[in-house]
């Protein structure tokens, strides 16, 4: 370990000049980061919040909401809002926007930590004794649900946490974490709708998980929950995990159900970005740019390696045979894999997916790619993700390094750090999940016609 850590400097002394991944490698990085960013502006708040705001009450507006884009979305309702407003929205640390009529608070994700209870109380307090003629407009992003820790008796944050890192490291789905998280909280799965009862609840949400289910983003706190504790104690033992024995004793009383769809009106949930319209935006670049566009799907999970050796195969089959589609084209993809964590490496998603992608390709020609989190960040670290392209493998062979190594101890950050292709963008104030873009070339004149 010690000898790969010096591997790891000296490549990294290596190409000091090239560290952050953001130096321009020809036109394949420009089309890469030229689609990642049209999925990104596609779903910033100021872009996609103003077309569905609801009309003004008669009564009070409060504002509430919990997600990465929380504050950006509270300043965009600010900005074209008619009438006044109060309340209070949460957000990841680094993601708060200035707003001058909502508090934005600030707290850990994707741990939670005290912050977040502090300001899933103040959410509740903010919706609870309003009128019939009040609206309560709760804004929705990914994330929100590690930032609204509303802890249910008996329940410490200990527990909370302990949980939290035993779901992100047990391969379990968004769909599953949050169905367990939605039973161990007094605000999600439709809890909040209910203390803001008898008000008029109208949710706008940025979806970040496939499908777009609102019930799921952000664990849908405003939304009536067709899942049940006892599913939640089916997952937690078939994903491996050891709670802590408060959860386990709070998910086996009747109070850990949540509202179900059968029990409250249907809610006004509004999908304002999507995954989907992300991946439309970045085709419409490679269409400009003399690509075919092939998008493979918006909702692709499973275990990033997995994913990263699928799309492999489909390269494979596109330069061989030019199906499904022939080159020039670009593959787009989004959703949300997931990383069983088995070694003791740094990395996200993203760059778990890209490394095993890279192994797959066996360094091809005419194949470049870019997988990156939409806001910006990828797991817990502090790129979004990594950019490839066909001499990627050779670059790390000549710096000592090997991919299949990597992957193995699920370290494909250290890897990307040391090559020099991470993508490091900072926080985007949006979250539309994973975006993955493939680009591959036509052959050119001298690779259609071998020498004789």
């Amino acid at each position: 370990m010690r000898q790969q850590g010096k591997i790891i400097v000296q490549a990294l002394r290596a190409v000091a000049a090239n560290r952050d991944g953001t130096s321009d490698r020809g036109p394949h990085d420009r089309l890469l980061r030229a689609m990642f960013s049209a999925a990104v502006d596609s779903a910033l708040p100021l872009r996609c919040v103003p077309p569905h705001l609801p009309s003004p009450p008669t009564g009070r507006t409060v504002v509430v909401g919990a997600g990465k884009a929380a504050a950006a979305m509270a300043r965009a309702v600010e900005q074209h809002w008619q009438g006044p407003l109060s309340g209070v929205v949460v957000t990841r640390y680094g993601h708060a926007v200035r707003c001058d009529q909502i508090t934005v608070l600030e707290a850990g994700h994707p741990v939670p930590d005290q912050a977040g209870v502090e300001a899933a109380g103040r959410i509740i307090e903010a919706v609870s004794g309003l009128d019939p003629e009040d609206l309560v407009l709760c804004l929705i992003s990914g994330g929100g649900s590690a930032l609204l820790p509303a802890l249910p008796p008996g329940v410490s944050l200990g527990d909370e946490q302990e949980l939290a890192r035993a779901l992100l490291h047990s391969g379990a789905t968004v769909a599953e974490m949050n169905c367990v998280r939605k039973h161990i909280s007094l605000i999600k799965g439709g809890r909040l709708a209910e203390a803001a009862a008898p008000a008029r609840v109208v949710t706008l949400v940025i979806s970040d998980v496939p499908g777009d289910d609102p019930s799921t983003i952000a664990s849908g706190p405003t939304v009536p929950d067709a899942t049940t504790s006892e599913e939640a104690l089916r997952i937690i033992t078939n994903r491996g995990i050891d709670v802590p024995p408060a959860i386990r004793d709070w998910l086996e009383r009747p109070e850990s159900e949540t509202p179900n769809p059968q029990a409250v009106a249907v809610p006004d949930c509004r999908m304002i970005a999507t995954p989907q319209l992300a991946l439309e935006a970045a085709a419409r670049v490679a269409s400009e740019a003399g690509y075919t566009p092939l998008i493979l799907g918006s909702a692709i999970e499973g275990e990033a390696r997995d994913v990263g050796t699928v799309h492999a195969g489909i390269v494979h089959q596109i330069l061989e045979h030019g199906q499904p589609v022939a080159a020039p084209c670009v593959l787009l993809s989004g959703g949300e894999t997931t990383v069983t964590v088995r070694g003791p490496g740094r990395g996200g998603r993203n760059v778990e997916f890209l490394l095993s992608l890279l192994i797959g390709l066996r360094s091809v020609p005419r194949v470049a790619a870019i997988a990156a989190d939409t806001d910006g960040i990828d797991g817990t670290e502090d790129n979004a993700g990594a950019l490839i392209d066909c001499a990627s493998l050779d670059r790390a062979r000549s710096l000592g390094l090997s991919a299949a190594e990597f992957l193995q101890r699920n370290d494909a950050y250290s890897f990307f750090e040391a090559t020099g292709d991470l993508v490091v963008t900072g926080a985007t104030f949006t979250n539309v999940n994973d975006f993955r873009a493939i680009v591959i070339d036509a052959p050119s004149i001298s690779q259609e016609r071998p020498p004789r």
